[in-house]
């Protein structure tokens, strides 16, 4: 199955890719931190609130709208 998300959807969220950065790898908006990184916590049980005491230089409505953009896409492609 291929999910295709419109490529606006993208740029509104609070994350940037630079090559000079984890080799391109998307991060949260100013910070190092890849949004991988938040799916891979939660996915090992732990909670948003660990996540951003953990990385405190992404802020709240930045991981929000990672997961609200996440679950878009997975609701479109049912």
């Amino acid at each position: 199955m291929r999910i295709i998300f419109d490529p606006e959807d993208l740029q509104n969220l609070p994350v940037s890719s630079n090559p000079e950065i984890l080799g391109g790898r998307l991060v949260f908006a100013g910070t190092r931190v890849p949004i991988d990184a938040l799916w891979s916590n939660l996915g090992s049980g732990a909670t948003l609130d660990e996540f951003l005491d953990w990385f405190p230089t992404v802020k709240r409505d930045q991981a929000e709208a990672v997961l609200k953009f996440g679950c878009s896409v997975l609701e479109h492609a049912a």
